[in-house]
């Protein structure tokens, strides 16, 4: 009789019993992320996290999103109805390794309710500027706008340059990985912060999302958006890239 009390008395007290322990060890997620810098959806992470206490955890995470100018402006051309960023020189493509830590803040129980986290994370930052490609009409024209007999008509694809291109000749975007081969890197870091909420019923499983900040910087401005002017364009794109995100995830542990 006096083993029970004892064991209350050390749970009341703050001790970690032996059923207070994690049941897993190791826990993988899988999300969908939207930013204020990204479309409708910014993208894609996978983070893989290992318990090292009952309440704190470390984790590596890799994410994927695509950033995009927040005076990107969409166009339509009235004769053929193709859409295209007006512009628009860069596609701007992140990948982010993360190295953080997480701390239970609020324990659900086994299966059911809802448990708070906290994290904070910090890595370096690849940024993969891949060229804009349109689909631009080169055709000779005469003054009445109308193609010569002896012509045909000419669209090329290729990267928007203000200097070259035209508004009123853009047909359309051209297909997304038109430039792929010509994508250059770029270096810089990030640090995040945020809270996540987790829903997952069974203790092998979690579902949740997560809610934070994000503070990314480069080590020169990145071309994005381009208008004739050179020193228009560089003051018109930026260096540091903060953003507030939502990741939506799904997961198992082990």
């Amino acid at each position: 009789m006096a083993v029970a009390p004892s064991a209350w008395a050390q749970s009341e007290s703050g001790s970690v019993s032996a059923t207070d322990e994690p049941s897993y060890r190791k826990e993988v997620t899988y999300g969908i992320n939207f930013n204020t810098r990204g479309g409708l959806i910014g993208g894609a992470t996978v983070r893989s996290s290992k318990t090292l206490s009952q309440n704190w955890s470390r984790f590596w995470s890799i994410e994927g999103v695509e950033v995009k100018h927040p005076k990107e402006q969409r166009r339509t051309n009235l004769n053929t109805g193709g859409t295209y960023v007006y512009g628009k020189s860069n596609y701007l493509f992140a990948l982010r390794p993360s190295f953080g830590v997480q701390r239970v803040i609020f324990r659900k129980a086994p299966e059911s309710g809802v448990q708070v986290n906290g994290s904070l994370g910090v890595g370096p930052s690849i940024g993969l500027l891949m060229p804009y490609y349109i689909a631009y009409d080169e055709t000779d024209r005469n003054a009445n706008g109308q193609v010569p007999p002896n012509k045909q008509v000419k669209i090329v694809n290729e990267q928007y340059d203000p200097n070259r291109h035209s508004d009123g000749r853009i047909y359309d975007r051209a297909p997304l990985f038109s430039g792929i081969g010509e994508t250059k890197p770029n270096f810089g870091a990030h640090l995040r912060g945020a809270l996540s909420f987790e829903y997952g019923r069974y203790r092998d499983a979690v579902a949740g999302v997560e809610a934070g900040f994000l503070l990314e910087a480069y080590t020169k401005k990145l071309t994005i958006l381009q208008v004739q002017q050179a020193g228009e364009t560089k003051s018109l794109n930026e260096q540091f890239y903060p953003s507030v995100y939502l990741t939506i995830y799904l997961g198992h542990r082990s």
